[in-house]
C-alpha cells in the first residue's frame, strides 16, 4: 500500500465507525485498490462490509445493476454509471456508504472527450448521491494511485 495514503484511510474507517456506518466499494478502472487501501487499516471488518470489482460491462449490470442501456447512453466512464455503481453497491451489500470508481487508466482507451486519465467517481448513501469528474495526468499506475486517493478524500468529505 501507498504510505501515504494509511492516515487516510484511518481517517476514513475512523469517521465511518464513529457514525456506525458500513463501507461498499464498487470499482472498475482501480481494481479494488480501494478496497484493498481501506482493508490495509486494521479493524477494518468493523465498518468495511465488501467490495465489488466490476471491470467489463456485463459486471456492472450483473453485480451492480448498472441498467446496460444507460452504458449505452453515457459509456462506462461516466458520472451516471458512476453514481448507478455507487447505488447498486448499497442495494446489493449491508452498507449504508458507498464509493465507485469508473475510467481510462491507459495507455489506450481514450476518445474524444474522453482522454486517457479520465475517472468518474460516485458517493452514496441512502437518497443522496455525488458524483465528479476528473482528468488526472501521468501513467496508468499514477491514475490509478490517484483515483484511489481522490476515492478516499471524497468519502472523507462525502461522510462527514
Amino acid at each position: 500500500m501507498d504510505n501515504a495514503l494509511f492516515p487516510l484511510s484511518t481517517a476514513v474507517g475512523h469517521a465511518l465507525q464513529a457514525r456506525g456506518l458500513l463501507l461498499a466499494t464498487a470499482e472498475s478502472c482501480t481494481g479494488g485498490g480501494v478496497a484493498q487501501t481501506v482493508t490495509d487499516v486494521g479493524g477494518s471488518s468493523a465498518w468495511f462490509e465488501r467490495g465489488f470489482v466490476t471491470y467489463s460491462n456485463a459486471a456492472k449490470t450483473a453485480m451492480l445493476g448498472v441498467p446496460a442501456d444507460l452504458i449505452a447512453a453515457h459509456g462506462a466512464v461516466s458520472e451516471e454509471v458512476a453514481a448507478a455503481m455507487a447505488q447498486g453497491s448499497l442495494a446489493h451489500s449491508d452498507a449504508q456508504v458507498a464509493v465507485s470508481t469508473t475510467g481510462i487508466a491507459g495507455p489506450t482507451g481514450g476518445v474524444p472527450g474522453k482522454p486517457v486519465g479520465t475517472v468518474c467517481f460516485g458517493w452514496a448513501r441512502a437518497g443522496h448521491v455525488h458524483t465528479e469528474r476528473l482528468v488526472f495526468a501521468g501513467d496508468r499506475q499514477a491514475v490509478r494511485e490517484q483515483a484511489v486517493a481522490h476515492a478516499l478524500q471524497g468519502l472523507l468529505r462525502f461522510i462527514k
